[in-house]
């Protein structure tokens, strides 16, 4: 486990940028020319953003950024 001392500027800055990177992911999910095995590892990538990005945000934002479930074959 690992601590981290921020202000409350690098807090806002650093929930920008997952909130950013987690919105590219879920439009790039959409894009039908993106090989299905990338797709798997985007959806991981994004699953590690949303934890952190739950440390940050609060519970209406995270409702917001939810993933998705997945589709049961």
């Amino acid at each position: 486990m690992h601590g981290l001392i921020i202000d409350d500027q690098e807090r806002r800055e650093i929930e920008y940028l997952l909130k950013r990177e987690m919105e590219e992911i879920t439009f790039d999910l959409g894009d039908h020319r993106i090989d299905q095995g990338l797709k798997v590892a985007m959806e991981e990538r994004y699953e590690v953003l949303f934890q952190i990005f739950r440390r940050f945000a609060n519970r209406e934002e995270c409702l917001q950024y939810m993933p998705r479930k997945k589709k049961q074959n």
